[in-house]
């Protein structure tokens, strides 16, 4: 089964004989994964919004580096277990109870799809001389026949995505310094407390984000791979790409304005040149979101399997029920893509900045978890077993997930909902940074007053039954 192209498993337990890889791969893979347009239309929002180059930069930077160590800290937990991420969130929440998030995560899912979806969509319909709406369900149903192909295929094109991306960026690079007054645009700094967190958060929400799915990718890697080598690889290759793909829309953003803000696609494509290089250009972006789309839809599957599983008890899926929940998340996926391509902007900061809310309670829950209670021992049989250790709903981590959610409402700021504490701290959102600490401090003090379910050691088999005498 190592050999086979594509992939058999799904939430079960990856063993030994199955382990493959080193932590490099990790670097590859999300490097490549943040080297494409949507990344860049993200750091491009730090200036659309009102920040500066060179204090946006700094901002998008602290919040990478900071949303990407946790986001590395999930990677790490990989090849220990051999599990997907969300499936040994059960620990955390009860092999039912982490439907709750899961279905939250799935929706990240879904949107995550979309919003790539309209981007690429856009430079396949250039590359095949059609509408957007057409490349848009082109670049579904390829994303999805990856997709289905599954983890060794899905590094191969991290590997190919990291090399081709680079180098395009680079071009890019070089022709955007040709056309911008660098030394006029790093004089005009003005620090502004507010604009600096929102440039932040964007950042730290583009990393937080990958937390409920990196481990999935880092899974098949051998036990005795270092874990350290594992979170610097990973933080390496996601906080450099995403930097580099943010700083080019940083300085794109300053010096472009409404002819980027009319036609994202089409404006980056323009610095690169016309005819062939145009053709090159509409490639790459569309290789840069299929990497990142096509782990959205391995997630949004693997997710979508952890959560059913829960209540029918099964770790095992088809060659047919794999095809059919990845064809799920696509349709979802392709339908928002379709309904909000022509408000994508706007809908896109919204969408990253609230996706903050949910995801930075699940990870503190889970971290300090993995690291500081069970000290990394996971009794894996029992993840499948609503009577095991682990129970059907653990409701003090339910508890402190809704409180952690809840606590972060009063400091968000989005286009639908800002709440009473944004104004009083000069319109910053510092949402993210309440939604990591209040429930890391909830948790460890709950979880360390009963730690009689951590197990003394990983347990990745059941018990062999004891012989008569």
């Amino acid at each position: 089964m190592a050999d086979t192209l594509v992939e058999r498993r799904s939430i079960d337990v990856v063993p030994d004989d199955e382990r493959h890889g080193t932590a490099f791969s990790q670097f590859t893979l999300w490097l490549g994964a943040n080297l494409q347009i949507t990344a860049v239309v993200t750091g491009a929002l730090a200036v659309v919004l009102g920040g500066d180059v060179v204090w946006s930069a700094a901002g998008l930077l602290l919040g990478n580096l900071l949303g990407g160590a946790v986001m590395a800290l999930h990677s790490a937990q990989g090849p220990k277990l051999g599990l997907p991420q969300m499936i040994q969130s059960r620990a955390q929440f009860g092999v039912r109870g982490a439907a709750v998030p899961l279905l939250l995560v799935i929706l990240m899912y879904v949107g995550f799809f979309a919003s790539g979806s309209v981007l690429a969509g856009q430079a396949t319909a250039k590359l095949t001389h059609t509408s957007d709406t057409t490349g848009i369900v082109v670049f579904a149903v390829v994303t999805a026949v990856v997709a289905t192909a599954g983890y060794r295929v899905i590094h191969a094109l991290g590997r190919v995505a990291s090399v081709i991306c680079a180098v395009a960026f680079l071009y890019l690079g070089v022709r955007l310094l040709d056309r911008v007054d660098l030394p006029a645009l790093l004089g005009d700094a003005h620090f502004d407390l507010p604009m600096f967190l929102l440039a932040v958060s964007l950042s730290a929400s583009w990393q937080l984000a990958f937390g409920p799915y990196v481990a999935d990718y880092s899974r098949y890697l051998p036990r005795t791979t270092s874990g350290r080598a594992t979170f610097w690889w990973t933080l390496s290759g996601s906080a450099l790409g995403s930097q580099w793909s943010m700083t080019f829309g940083v300085l794109v953003a300053a010096t472009a304005g409404e002819a980027f803000l009319a036609d994202q696609v089409g404006y980056v494509v323009g610095l690169g040149g016309t005819g062939l290089i145009a053709s090159f250009l509409y490639l790459v972006i569309a290789l840069g979101k299929l990497t990142i789309n096509v782990l959205n839809t391995y997630g949004g599957f693997m997710s979508t399997v952890t959560g059913i599983s829960g209540f029918r008890g099964r770790a095992t899926l088809s060659p047919r029920g794999r095809t059919a929940y990845i064809a799920l998340i696509m349709v979802a996926g392709t339908a928002v893509a379709l309904l909000g391509k022509d408000s994508f902007l706007t809908s896109f900061k919204d969408f990253l900045l609230f996706l903050l809310t949910f995801f930075t309670p699940w990870s503190a829950i889970n971290l300090v978890d993995y690291y500081l209670i069970s000290r990394e021992r996971y009794d894996i049989p029992a993840l499948s077993d609503p009577g095991g250790r682990y129970g059907a709903w653990r409701g003090d981590a339910l508890t402190v997930y809704g409180v952690g959610i809840l606590a972060q409402l009063p400091f968000l700021a989005t286009h639908f909902f800002t709440g009473p504490m944004v104004e009083p701290l000069g319109g910053a959102d510092i949402s993210w940074i309440v939604g990591l600490a209040v429930p890391a401090a909830l948790y460890w003090l709950l979880a360390r007053r009963d730690t009689s379910h951590v197990p003394e050691e990983t347990r990745y088999t059941l018990a062999a039954p004891r012989q008569r005498s």
